[in-house]
């Protein structure tokens, strides 16, 4: 039998400050929806005895389709963001109103989504460039047995953060005359080096990314 995860809204920091009239709700209830539409698939998988979709999923798709998921959810929820209506463009979340069409290629006004495994919320990126991101830790239970057993897909950490070009590392080249052309474009860089989605209270490090969810949620 399936388990149906809930997004306790008593987790959250309340001394982040969010930008574009967030509200902590927002995310609360973006999660929510992911968990009830993986609720609603594993019971009934797991009815007709199929593996969970949990694990039906190889690691790169699970974080692609979440970060789609959390996208939608956020625009649906928020009073001011809406999706980036331009194909692949940045930020996946745009401010309502400022970008013709609510669609842009390369913006600066909204927050780019993200998802990962990793714990500190560090994630890549195709360009560096000055952003808000938001970047969203989650864990899946691949171990209990039997698989039915097994704990339903839980979001562990949320950070949320301005992010600058400057604390981007290159972490591969790409060699490509279109890349050449766009250069913010032209290399896979990631945040991880600087602590730019790591905010680790015990170092003081405040800035540029804040916890959402507290120490005792983190498992660092």
């Amino acid at each position: 039998m399936a388990v149906r995860n809930t997004a306790d809204r008593g987790n959250f920091n309340p001394e982040v400050v969010l930008p574009y009239e967030l509200r902590f709700e927002d995310f609360a209830l973006a999660m929510q929806d992911v968990y009830d539409f993986f609720y609603d698939v594993n019971e009934l998988l797991i009815s007709k005895a199929l593996i969970r979709f949990d694990d039906m999923l190889r690691p790169a798709n699970m974080s692609g389709m979440l970060s789609d998921m959390l996208t939608a959810s956020l625009a649906k929820h928020s009073r001011t963001l809406t999706q980036n209506a331009y194909f692949n463009g940045h930020p996946d979340l745009v401010l309502n109103g400022v970008y013709p069409h609510n669609s842009v290629k390369a913006g600066t006004e909204g927050i780019e989504i993200k998802t990962t495994r990793k714990k500190g919320g560090a994630v890549d990126t195709h360009g560096a460039r000055d952003q808000w991101m938001c970047s969203f830790v989650y864990v899946v239970d691949g171990e209990t047995e039997p698989t039915h057993n097994r704990a339903p897909m839980t979001f562990t950490e949320v950070y949320l953060g301005k992010v600058m070009e400057g604390i981007f590392g290159t972490i591969l080249e790409v060699d490509s005359a279109p890349a050449r052309r766009h250069s913010i474009n032209s290399a896979l860089r990631s945040c991880e080096r600087t602590g730019c989605t790591v905010c680790r209270e015990e170092r003081g490090l405040r800035f540029p990314a804040d916890y959402l969810l507290p120490t005792e949620l983190r498992d660092d």
